[in-house]
């Protein structure tokens, strides 16, 4: 489909999802972005849902000023993948070690690793721009400074909720390895420290929701938070770079007679700012469960635990902001779907994964998200399918 138009105060809203189906909540949090003084352009991608200030599966266009909450608390969150020289042919019937050697390389949840990973010890890790992320790392917030150790032990690690770590197949019998996470707790602290500054502003006394307050440009409040926003993107692009590396680490042990192979290693943010120019105008376009789709571009789009993913290169929308959905997206809250779903209902919709079955894991059962389907269908002008991934195994946090 091509999107449908909404009216807004300042800027219509272009939706790739049927407005009727949009949750009131959201359909209200998008005609409050539609307000703010400095939008320039609203995108909203077909897997909307309800966010903090901001919906997720929207791209923010604004001038002269960003909004930390349109970012999300999880900056630079993402995925990456890459395709092995593995087939399903190779693979043993029991995929349960293979599992629990993941899940002893990849700390999840609020687990973290021992001692900082030395990226120099990584098969193939590209090691360039290391040392700068943690000199830098002295110019952020003063109020996070002192969580410098705890960083440097949860790169290269999970976390919890949706993030994950999968082991899949596409529908050539090729095997890939995909992964989800983005800048841990210090990337939270970043993003919720900056958002309370943010309140505090005199021209964001008048806004509709305080959730989205702006920095405006030239100010020393903005040069503090794109510092940042910006560390805390590299270091979610680490953190993921990390946990491949020894996600691939674990294959080669594991399959050793194999010699297994990886190609170009496919990684995006959804989650991030970046300055890009549209209509003869330079702008900060945030992506809050989005991607940048420009021509060409390989992007990810993953479904549920159950479902499978998508790996796609983009059309270059212009009307779009050159965006695409993050993936299937939420269409019930956590609470809700534990109220709703039962562990039998987990290990149903995922039958044939090899994963966690338990009531931890219950919030995040196929049947809390939209289908993924209908999702791809409704972007269809936004990205093209490169390969559909089906899991065979998913490490959750």
């Amino acid at each position: 489909m091509s999107y449908v138009e909404v009216p807004g105060a300042k800027v219509p809203i272009r939706m790739w999802a049927d407005p009727s189906s949009v949750e009131g909540g959201a359909m209200q949090q998008l005609q409050n972005v539609a307000t703010l003084p400095w939008i320039k352009g609203l995108a909203v991608m077909p897997d909307v849902h309800y966010g903090k200030g901001a919906t997720v599966g929207s791209v923010i266009a604004m001038q002269g000023a960003v909004c930390p909450a349109a970012v999300g608390v999880d900056i630079g969150c993402g995925m990456s993948a890459v395709r092995t020289s593995l087939t399903a042919n190779d693979l043993p019937g029991d995929l349960s070690r293979l599992r629990s050697k993941i899940e002893q390389a990849i700390p999840v949840g609020r687990g973290m690793h021992r001692e900082m990973v030395d990226p120099g010890r990584l098969y193939q890790f590209a090691t360039a721009g290391w040392g700068d992320l943690w000199s830098r790392f002295d110019t952020v917030a003063d109020p996070v400074k002192f969580r410098r150790e705890r960083a440097e032990k949860q790169i290269g690690t999970l976390g919890s909720g949706n993030h994950f770590v999968e082991f899949c197949t596409d529908e050539s019998g090729s095997i890939w390895l995909m992964l989800h996470s983005g800048s841990r707790n210090i990337g939270k602290e970043l993003a919720e420290y900056h958002i309370g500054e943010a309140q505090k502003l005199p021209h964001n006394q008048g806004l509709v929701d305080r959730d989205l307050a702006v920095f405006v440009a030239d100010t020393p409040q903005m040069a503090a938070y794109r510092n940042d926003l910006f560390w805390a993107q590299e270091y979610a692009k680490y953190n993921r770079a990390i946990m491949m590396a020894l996600f691939q680490e674990v294959v080669r042990r594991e399959f050793r007679k194999a010699k297994v192979s990886f190609d170009q290693v496919i990684s995006c943010h959804h989650n991030y700012v970046a300055e890009e120019r549209y209509e003869g105008m330079d702008m900060l376009v945030t992506r809050k469960g989005a991607i940048r789709a420009g021509s060409g571009e390989y992007g990810i789009i993953p479904g549920s635990m159950g479902t499978g993913s998508y790996i796609v290169k983009g059309l270059g929308n212009a009307a779009s902001f050159n965006s695409a959905s993050h993936g299937a997206g939420r269409r019930m809250s956590r609470s809700a779907a534990k109220r709703r779903f039962s562990t039998r209902d987990l290990e149903e919709q995922t039958r044939g994964v090899e994963c966690r079955k338990d009531s931890g894991v219950v919030d995040e059962i196929p049947g809390a998200y939209k289908p993924i389907e209908q999702v791809m269908e409704q972007q269809r002008d936004l990205v093209e399918v490169v390969a559909k991934l089906k899991q065979l195994i998913c490490v959750k946090g």
